[in-house]
């Protein structure tokens, strides 16, 4: 059932965390149920700006092709700092040689995933912690940086809590008001969550007006001793939002109503759309004409296809990332479609580290593989495919390099002998216009 408290949230901490890396709490018992919590008192506005599907998918980070003449992108890399790395990273790239110059660094705490608002004036990072080695009691953050797309810069803004542990994924409502942080765990239990923030007219961002936690787990030891929301992402439409959650293997959904006639975040009637157990749903894409959806499970290292109408997903495919055979550990990460929707990729883990290639059948929305291609290094969570679909940028998580494939536009696949950029753990890539 669902609650609704004016009260401010206040979360029990256990004697150690569970997060990606480390040793699960004890398992929270019954029937799985949500808990909102937060202050939810808005006056009418104005109706909701009508969102276009690239930005519902994106966050608007991505740019069109025709908006630089010249083929000259920012590329802003995500990263783990602690090692080689300081925080946010600004190249300049330039789409007609896939060569890229880094410009600028904002110094920040593990900003392991961002968003560009629409405008291209803002940039917004988690600041994920604790991390592999900080104490349960640290929330995360969610950082705010002034952007000037022309010289490449980075202005530190203003940093507020991710009401969570570990935030790891970013996404901006439709009209630009609140932006969406999902949260991996929450220390202790009820698991993970995911907050909303108000993104005021300067850019700057303010305290979370809505914390939504889930509650409950799945079968696999370990990773799904509770929820762990890894996803916020809107439809193409507006009207609903998707949580996908590792832990409980389930797609909650949404209505999204800044009206006020329901609330701001409130469930749709059915609750969610439920996965096979212990497969762990990770991200989620709409096609570019928004009736499809394309969703990453980690743990079986796997891409679905679901039918999209009016709110609701419905089963049609489910895809293998893996070679026929293959032993190893995988961990399914990101996904993306090309620019033209015609070829869908999809970045596998562990001891695979590489991404799939699948051409994608405009009537039916369907998969079939056309290639495999290797990171060329460890650990390739996320990477982008530029505005001119000429190039693919993955980075490698645990080797410190970023790789730059040269696509075929006409057959997807990717190119040998790609240009290599030495960065100090690189997650998260988005190209942006100046």
């Amino acid at each position: 059932m669902f609650q609704v408290h004016a009260a401010a949230i206040a979360m029990p901490v256990p004697a150690h965390r569970h997060d990606r890396h480390h040793p699960p709490r004890a398992k929270k018992r019954g029937f799985i149920h949500q808990i909102i919590k937060g202050i939810v008192i808005m006056a009418a506005v104005a109706t909701t700006l009508a969102a276009t599907q690239a930005f519902a998918q994106s966050g608007a980070g991505a740019a069109s092709a025709d908006t630089a003449a010249d083929g000259v992108y920012d590329l802003i890399v995500g990263t783990y700092t602690g090692g080689k790395s300081e925080g946010l990273y600004v190249y300049r790239f330039d789409s007609k040689t896939g060569d890229a110059q880094q410009v600028s660094v904002a110094k920040t705490v593990n900003p392991s995933y961002l968003v560009v608002s629409k405008d291209k004036r803002f940039v917004y990072a988690v600041n994920e912690l604790p991390g592999d080695n900080g104490p349960a009691t640290q929330r995360g953050d969610v950082s705010a940086f002034g952007f000037d797309a022309a010289s490449g810069q980075l202005t530190f803004l203003d940093k507020v809590s991710a009401q969570g542990n570990d935030p790891c994924y970013l996404s901006l409502s439709p009209d630009g008001r609140y932006l969406l942080v999902a949260n991996y765990s929450v220390a202790a239990d009820p698991g993970g969550s995911f907050a909303v923030l108000p993104v005021e007219q300067d850019g700057k961002l303010g305290a979370s007006v809505l914390t939504v936690h889930h509650e409950g787990g799945g079968p696999v030891k370990g990773r799904q001793d509770n929820a762990h929301v890894h996803s916020t992402v809107f439809s193409p439409d507006g009207r609903y939002l998707f949580t996908q959650d590792l832990g409980t293997d389930k797609l909650w959904t949404y209505r999204y109503t800044p009206d006020g006639s329901r609330g701001l975040v409130s469930p749709a009637e059915w609750r969610y759309t439920d996965v096979k157990a212990g497969t762990g749903p990770r991200h989620l894409i709409f096609g570019n004409d928004g009736r499809f959806a394309y969703l990453t499970s980690e743990l079986s290292a796997t891409v679905s296809v679901f039918a999209y109408h009016d709110g609701r997903l419905a089963l049609e495919q489910v895809e293998k990332l893996a070679e026929p055979g293959f032993k190893g550990a995988v961990g399914a990460a990101a996904l993306h479609l090309s620019p033209d929707g015609k070829f869908l990729y999809v970045s596998n883990r562990g001891d695979a580290n590489d991404i799939s290639i699948f051409a994608v059948d405009a009537r039916t929305g369907k998969l079939k593989r056309v290639g495999r291609q290797s990171s060329l290094g460890k650990g390739p969570r996320e990477f982008a495919i530029d505005p001119s679909g000429q190039w693919l940028v993955v980075g490698n998580q645990g080797s410190d390099t970023a790789y730059v494939f040269r696509r075929d536009q006409e057959t997807g696949l990717l190119e040998p002998n790609p240009k290599r950029i030495d960065i100090g753990s690189p997650v998260d890539f988005k190209f942006v216009a100046p």
